[in-house]
């Protein structure tokens, strides 16, 4: 497999590291994040002034020429499948997708194939220029395999460094849609006393909780108050159902994003997700609230009903704020319809 050596001059005032004056001064177009620099400097690949350097920290001074040897990106391990994919957006640098519920994001020991890295290997091609040496798409978040919704994923170097530092420092918007069983209100006095959960100006529902995998059940992820990862929710209602109201629908956006977050915190709330296998919301409501059909789609419905609708970050590239929206599934809207009726 062949190699692309790439020639550079320090520039003036250069950071006192080499990894660093490499960050600032390898043009864009090679796509190198700097994470990925300070790795080809570790692996021998760096020569300042004929000298191959191996230590990231070593100081260089204005005027130093530097070679870079990048090897080609290796083809990745998992193979592309001619699968369709909902593309909402995609340029040199990256790719977002309306991803259907049930397809798996990456592939796991328990599914070797079929899921959406599968599908982006085949249809993004020769334009993945590699990722951390390999050519493969860089995952940069995921969203459950029955969650239907948009996902963006790299397609070079430089754009996953620069999307997972804005999903590290919570800047990139994500508005989910949920169907739930009841209705979250500001005058729940149960509510009111549950630990972690408050009310925001304009009736907004805020939890914020730890989360950790629970200890007994593996699958599942558990609110917990000591240790575990720092989540918060925020919701509100869109639309009430039934008389007395017996469930809503709902927006939720996410200051983080951890595994399960909603649907761990909106059972927590006591208003699981219509559907959830894994949390309790495979239950049916009262047909006296909402009438028999109605009841019976909300008992019915196979899969939680969590849609990613909204997805909105900055180019990592270009810069440009960037914002999404993908409509409701059918399923999503058929449950909607039968609860109107």
């Amino acid at each position: 497999m062949g190699s692309s050596p790439l020639s550079l001059r320090i520039q003036a005032d250069p950071p006192p590291r080499l990894d660093k004056a490499l960050a600032r001064d390898v043009p864009e177009a090679a796509a190198l994040s700097r994470t990925r620099l300070a790795r080809l400097v570790a692996e021998g690949a760096v020569q300042v002034n004929g000298q191959v350097i191996t230590d990231p920290k070593a100081r260089v001074t204005e005027g130093d020429h530097v070679t870079l040897v990048v090897p080609e990106a290796a083809e990745s391990p998992i193979a592309g499948e001619d699968i369709t994919l909902g593309v909402v957006h995609e340029d040199a640098d990256l790719i977002v997708v309306n991803k259907p519920a049930g397809m798996v994001v990456h592939p796991a020991p328990g599914t070797p194939g079929g899921t959406l890295v599968n599908a982006l290997l085949h249809h993004c091609g020769d334009s993945l220029s590699g990722v951390g040496g390999t050519r493969r798409p860089g995952i940069v978040h995921r969203i459950d395999k029955d969650t239907s919704g948009l996902l963006v994923a790299a397609k070079t170097d430089r754009a996953h460094h620069g999307l997972a530092a804005q999903f590290a420092r919570h800047s990139v918007d994500r508005v989910y849609r949920a169907v739930v069983h009841g209705v979250p209100e500001p005058n729940d006095p149960r509510l009111r006393g549950l630990r972690g959960v408050s009310f925001e100006t304009g009736g907004v529902l805020r939890i914020a909780t730890g989360l950790a995998r629970h200890r007994t059940d593996r699958q599942r992820q558990a609110v917990v108050f000591e240790g575990g990862r720092a989540a918060v929710t925020r919701a509100r209602v869109l639309e009430r159902f039934g008389v007395p109201p017996a469930c809503a629908l709902m927006e939720c956006w996410l200051e983080t994003g951890r595994t399960h977050q909603i649907r761990v915190h909106m059972t927590h709330a006591g208003h699981g997700l219509v559907g959830d296998p894994i949390y309790g919301g495979r239950r049916k409501p009262s047909a006296r609230a909402l009438g028999e059909a109605a009841s019976a789609a909300v008992g019915a419905f196979p899969r939680q009903a969590l849609h990613a609708a909204v997805l909105a970050f900055d180019h990592p590239v270009t810069g440009a704020r960037l914002r999404f929206e993908a409509p409701l599934p059918e399923d999503m809207l058929a449950l909607l319809r039968a609860l109107r009726a």
